[in-house]
């Protein structure tokens, strides 16, 4: 206890220090720095860890044949998460990027402190032992909670944690890919935070220092073994436009299945009995289609490098790999089952991304239409620069993000000479797919509950607003059995002008309005006659006080009323004004926008 009070003291008299010596935007920077300190040591370690778990459970397993290991080791990993999660965990950590998203709109951008480390561990086993998911929302979640409990531990208003959130998301993405710029740009694209260039600053810091301390730890190499020394031929200009559409389509695809098949778990309650369903399901994929194994970065490489023979390895399709045909159907299994296999990974239980797996989609479907192209004899094309731009493509569609996976694959890449064919399918993939799917597969489940924070200012303003802060209670009621002896008592103590009526539950049947009842108030002869019922009038909209405040705002727009009343769990709340959401708006507004 003395310990404990000792530390207090010690944080008091260093926040004091602070406040009088270093001025807050020195100390954001300092703040930034530190966050991408434990941020890009927080990637090292899972990278680390996925990577020695993948190989110990791999390396000595036959290339020429099938091993039913591929079927029990990703059942085994998604056990083991399940048992983490639900008993010392105790919450749902899936989906970090979504989380992140959330934390920023609803809760004041507080990220529980296990989430430095929980997720970590989570994946690990999950990604480990073969789940076909990534590590990259692991680590963002990871960064982001990093980012958002050093601010709450230093004190720092809820503009800083958000920002030292972003800064957490940047530090992942630069760290983890080894690509800083990448890190930027997905903060502001995927997160959606408007930032100032004063903001800007301590981002940049963020992701260099996260990016230095990957070098460090990691050495200078990139994501693939295969680097892009050739450049782009302006004659392959149409097949780029054919495989941006087609990737488009190919992300609707994605978001669409992910949604499906985690619904589909979803609707099974008991944990074990979906792990065991899920999980099941899942080693059958892995075990027909191997590099569908793990994150599926060496089956990117293998195509890449010339050697996609190689991606019959340990499949019992092997003894075939001189059909002409066996490689092409099998890609296009490949293509179109991976996301299935994701979304039995998470939601079967497992803890993991939907980042590689989008990569992984995009490279494969882009290596196959490549290959396609080659054997019609149409054109001789690279198959390594379509592999890059597939993947551009679907990143670009699921996540909304054309210009963070022109960067990031350019960065992984080894340089920017594909910098025209990664923008034209990025973005043709990103106009087809928005489209269809105009939020990403990380803003669609927050979207529909009106939890999103955008860049649609008025919009994430109320957002940032919540409905019980401008609940007023202070309205006097009256039962319905009330005579107009009762109600003029009980005018003469409000200072409103309308009153809720209600049974003797605490539900709302009507309101009485003053104006309704001023001619006759005063004659007494009324007072017991008159019953409340006579007078009142049935609400034309009612609140609940679970409501996103946009949802609040079309009722009082579709009522043309200043009053509405709120109930929760069907029974009479309070009232929520006009005037009150507008005063408050402005306050937040000010708060949202205010650069200093």
């Amino acid at each position: 206890m003395a310990e404990s009070t000792g530390e207090k003291g010690f944080l008091g008299k260093f926040l004091m220090w602070r406040v009088r010596n270093i001025k807050e935007k020195q100390f954001i920077v300092i703040l930034s720095i530190l966050v991408g300190i434990v941020t890009g040591l927080a990637g090292v370690l899972l990278k680390n860890m996925v990577h020695y778990t993948h190989v110990f459970f791999t390396e000595r397993m036959q290339v020429d044949s099938g091993s039913l290991l591929f079927f029990v080791y990703p059942f085994i990993g998604i056990l083991l998460t399940t048992l983490f999660v639900k008993y010392f965990v105790k919450e749902d950590i899936s989906h970090g990027v979504t989380k992140v998203l959330y934390a920023i709109s609803r809760r004041n951008s507080m990220i529980k402190p296990h989430n430095n480390y929980s997720s970590m561990i989570a994946s690990t086993l999950t990604i480990g032992f073969g789940g076909s998911v990534g590590t990259e929302a692991t680590i963002v979640l990871t960064g982001a909670s990093i980012g958002s409990n050093l601010a709450r531990l230093f004190r720092m208003n809820y503009k800083v944690m958000t920002l030292m959130i972003g800064c957490g998301a940047a530090g992942a993405i630069a760290g983890i890919f080894k690509a800083p710029i990448a890190g930027i740009v997905f903060t502001m694209e995927v997160l959606m935070l408007d930032l100032t260039m004063a903001s800007l600053v301590p981002l940049m810091f963020t992701a260099i220092t996260s990016y230095v301390i990957a070098f460090f730890f990691m050495g200078d190499g990139f994501l693939f073994s295969y680097q892009i020394t050739d450049k782009f031929a302006m004659g392959n200009f149409p097949y780029y436009v054919l495989l941006g559409v087609g990737t488009g389509l190919l992300s609707v695809y994605f978001i669409r299945m992910n949604l499906r098949v985690e619904h589909f778990l979803n609707k099974i309650k008991h944990p074990f009995k979906k792990m065991a369903i899920g999980g099941a399901l899942l080693g059958v994929i892995i075990f027909i289609f191997p590099p569908l194994y793990g994150e599926g970065y060496t089956a990117l490489d293998t195509m890449m490098g010339g050697q996609p023979d190689k991606l019959l390895n340990n499949t019992y399709f092997f003894d075939f790999r001189d059909k002409i045909w066996i490689l092409p159907l099998f890609v296009i299994g490949m293509v179109f089952i991976k996301v299935i296999a994701t979304a039995l990974t998470n939601g079967s239980g497992g803890v993991g991304g939907v980042f590689a797996p989008s990569l992984f989609t995009g490279g494969v479907a882009g290596y196959l239409l490549a290959m396609l192209i080659n054997l019609s004899g149409i054109r001789e094309v690279p198959e390594s620069h379509f592999v890059l731009a597939g993947m551009a493509g679907v990143m670009s569609g699921v996540m909304n993000a054309p210009l963070t996976a022109m960067f990031l694959i350019a960065e992984i890449s080894g340089g920017y000479a594909l910098l025209l064919p990664l923008m034209l399918t990025s973005v043709m993939a990103y106009l087809t797919s928005r489209g269809m799917e105009p939020y990403s597969i990380y803003a669609r489940r927050l979207a529909m509950q009106g939890d999103l924070l955008t860049h649609n200012k008025d919009k994430a303003v109320l957002t940032l607003m919540k409905l019980n802060k401008v609940v007023e209670t202070d309205f006097k009621t009256i039962g319905i059995d009330s005579t107009l002896g009762d109600l003029v008592k009980i005018v003469s103590k409000s200072s409103r002008n309308l009153f809720p009526v209600l049974d003797n539950d605490g539900h709302l049947l009507g309101i009485v309005l003053l104006d309704d009842i001023r001619k006759i108030m005063f004659n007494q002869e009324m007072y017991s006659k008159t019953y409340v019922r006579d007078f009142m009038i049935a609400p034309s909209v009612v609140i609940d006080i679970e409501d996103s405040m946009e949802k609040v705002m079309k009722k009082f727009e579709e009522s043309g009323a200043w009053n509405l009343p709120v109930i929760q769990d069907h029974k009479y709340l309070g009232f929520v004004s006009k005037a009150k959401i507008f005063n408050t708006y402005r306050k937040v507004l000010i708060h949202f926008s205010d650069d200093e």
